[in-house]
């Protein structure tokens, strides 16, 4: 059974950091891409980064680059997203998306939250 779960949200000041981890089982993790959505109150949920099976390539939004770098530990099934230098606006619920043929799997979502 495919799973996917993401953790490491939380509350922080404009200006600082967090890092946020997406595990995944039950699919041969090192074979597919993930992706790292977010979700603002209000707006529609939007792609913020993906990165490669073997990690070589990735591709961020405008909004988050040279601020958020991507990453994958194929050994440990999980997906990083260290967030640097961080906004208010960065403030949503983070998901990580899993796509397999047929079927997209998206885990529960962990709460940013940025302000002072």
């Amino acid at each position: 059974q495919v799973q996917v779960v993401e953790s490491g949200g939380g509350l922080v000041q404009p200006g600082g950091s967090l890092r946020l981890s997406c595990v995944a089982s039950g699919f041969t993790f090192s074979s597919y891409a993930m992706s790292w959505y977010r979700q603002a109150p209000g707006k529609e949920r939007e792609l913020v980064v993906t990165i490669t099976s073997a990690g070589g390539s990735t591709n961020y939004a405008d909004s988050v680059k040279g601020r958020f770098t991507i990453s994958r530990d194929n050994a440990k099934n999980t997906v990083y997203l260290q967030m640097n230098s961080l906004k208010p606006e960065d403030t949503a619920v983070y998901y990580c998306k899993l796509v397999l043929p047929g079927t997209n799997y998206w885990g529960q979502g962990t709460q940013v939250t940025v302000s002072s």
